[in-house]
């Protein structure tokens, strides 16, 4: 069984996140600049096993595409291509960012630490993969 990768894309860079080789949990792996996005899931997958990747979905709060993915849509598609025959599927993403952020405050993270947007992009991922978890879990 392979892991489950997690991206929580942005124009500037990636959140990513991974779980163990169980499923049991995710972890923040890193963040990458969106540019570089393609040759680090590449990189991956030729050193872990990968069986799927969960990319966020950007909505709004009627459920709608929010205007991020007119960015999204032809990067994930070229990363598809890249990677086949890895599935790649989408899960919404609504609110990842204001729980990483309430998820910092309670942890104690200093509020300096908390600006780095790269961190709250890489805690996003984990919360997004930790929640299709728990949804595949439910079903």
């Amino acid at each position: 069984m392979g892991r489950l990768l997690s991206i929580d894309f942005g124009r500037r860079r990636c959140g990513i996140a991974v779980t163990d080789p169980l499923r049991i949990v995710a972890n923040g792996l890193t963040t990458v600049p969106t540019a570089t996005l393609i040759q680090f899931v590449k990189d991956y997958l030729s050193k872990e096993p990968v069986d799927r990747i969960v990319v966020g979905l950007p909505t709004t709060l009627r459920g709608e595409p929010s205007e991020s993915m007119r960015y999204l849509t032809p990067a994930i598609n070229r990363l598809k291509k890249e990677i086949a025959p890895t599935e790649v599927v989408f899960f919404d993403e609504r609110f990842t960012s204001a729980i990483a952020h309430r998820a910092m405050i309670d942890g104690g993270m200093k509020k300096m630490d908390r600006r780095d947007k790269a961190i709250v992009d890489e805690i996003s991922a984990t919360i997004l993969l930790n929640d299709y978890l728990q949804s595949r879990f439910n079903n």
